[in-house]
């Protein structure tokens, strides 16, 4: 019952206008974004609770509020920043670490609806006009799926600029933080960029003869190295101590270390690995950008570049203090296409737009259309409904249109749709003349 409820605060059915459990009114101004991996359920939404100000935060929803002890959130940081609880019984009062009691809603659906949800439930992830994708013409398929492509580039792109714009126009750091951003895969992007964005260039460029220091800087500004959590690894206390004099020497702040998340993440995929081999790609001094623009969109000339190999003490762990030995030391194909697609594409893009060089875009294109698609639960229900995917071009148009335009609702905007209502519209016509 609980994904129902997800559903329904994901697209606003429970209305706008919610009463709390003390009797005071909340508006509804933005439900927020779904988190699908640890922490609360909803990020970044905004209410105004009894025509007060406007709040700013996470939302967690449960079938009951005790839920909340029993699942310990009472006593998580990652639970702080919670602004309302959004129950189907509201059995106690919820409190953050403070002590500080978190506004509660209780809604009761009416029974019907749960009929209704019994044998809906499975749908709804599904692509909802699936039945009638193999009746469109190919060339629509085909013309939206290219237009599609080009929107979630430029989407990228402008993502890029933005960076752009934070590293005081600098394209050698904004190569850096959205290669950084990449080596994320999703799950830790935000805190790998926050990451590179803190540490310039230059002064990883003065300690590039020298492993350990890139690494004490990287963990140091991740906030994952901390002498109060009485970690005893020989190589955490190290670190520890090489960044606290860099620290000091120029001045860095570390962020916080609860914005890394660690749940359901391959050993090959912990942050700790992923920012290490950061580290390798920063040895020698970080001067990527040149070679990519190189290489020009070919995979085989690119594919080299992110052959990046832990060695010593990484290559047989997954942590700090945390053996894991049969994790690789490289990374796979597949991780390195998803660098291309991820990095390396939006900036051919963004860097050829800026420079007003179309054809330095267009490798971005070339790229994506050489590479082949992505492999996940997204792209593996457009090809259950019936579409062909053959590249990461297609891959990507796709990731596009179910983010942007299926999962917004913003059907009468999708080209599918619009084919689809065209085509009833039209046997609707023949019958009436033919009746």
């Amino acid at each position: 019952m609980e994904r129902l409820y997800h559903h329904l605060w994901k697209y606003r059915m429970f209305g706008r206008r919610l009463r709390l459990a003390d009797g005071r009114r909340v508006e509804v101004i933005d439900p927020g974004l779904p988190n699908n991996g640890a922490g609360p359920d909803f990020f970044n939404s905004k209410i105004r609770i009894a025509d007060g100000e406007e709040w700013a935060g996470n939302v967690e929803i449960h079938v009951k509020a005790s839920d909340w002890f029993r699942h310990g959130h009472d006593k998580d940081t990652a639970y702080d920043s919670i602004i309302l609880h959004v129950v189907a019984a509201s059995d106690c009062r919820v409190n953050r670490r403070d002590g500080s009691v978190i506004p509660q809603v209780e809604v009761i659906l009416p029974p019907e609806l749960y009929s209704a949800y019994s044998r809906l439930h499975t749908d709804l992830d599904a692509v909802r006009c699936e039945h009638g994708l193999r009746t469109l013409p190919q060339l629509t398929v085909i013309d939206w799926l290219e237009s599609l492509a080009i929107e979630r580039l430029q989407t990228r792109a402008s993502n890029v600029m933005r960076i752009f714009a934070l590293t005081g126009n600098d394209w050698q750091q904004t190569c850096f933080v959205i290669l950084a951003r990449a080596m994320g895969f999703g799950l830790n992007g935000d805190p790998f960029e926050l990451t590179a964005l803190s540490l310039p260039l230059r002064i990883m460029a003065r300690h590039s003869d020298n492993p350990l220091q890139l690494e004490a800087l990287l963990f140091g500004q991740a906030g994952m190295l901390d002498t109060s959590q009485h970690i005893l690894d020989d190589r955490y206390q190290l670190l520890c101590r090489e960044y606290y004099f860099l620290a000091r020497k120029y001045g860095l702040k570390p962020l916080r270390c609860d914005m890394w998340k660690y749940a359901r993440t391959r050993p090959q995929n912990m942050p700790h690995r992923r920012l290490a081999m950061l580290a390798r790609a920063c040895e020698g001094g970080f001067s990527m950008l040149r070679t990519l623009l190189d290489c020009k969109g070919d995979p085989e000339l690119l594919t080299p570049l992110f052959g990046w190999k832990l060695e010593g003490y990484w290559a047989t762990h997954q942590s700090f203090d945390t053996d894991e030995s049969s994790a690789p030391a490289k990374l796979s194909q597949a991780s390195i296409r998803l660098l291309m697609i991820n990095a390396v594409a939006p900036l051919y893009y963004a860097y050829g737009m800026h420079i007003g060089n179309p054809d330095m875009a267009e490798l971005a294109l070339d790229l994506l259309e050489a590479l082949p698609p992505e492999q996940n639960t997204i792209i593996r229900r457009w090809q259950a409904a019936g579409l062909s995917v053959k590249s990461a071009a297609t891959s990507q148009a796709l990731l596009q249109l179910r983010r942007e335009y299926c999962d917004k609702r913003n059907c009468m905007r999708c080209r599918f749709s619009h084919q689809l209502l065209r085509t009833i519209i039209t046997e609707s016509d023949k019958a009436s003349i033919y009746s």
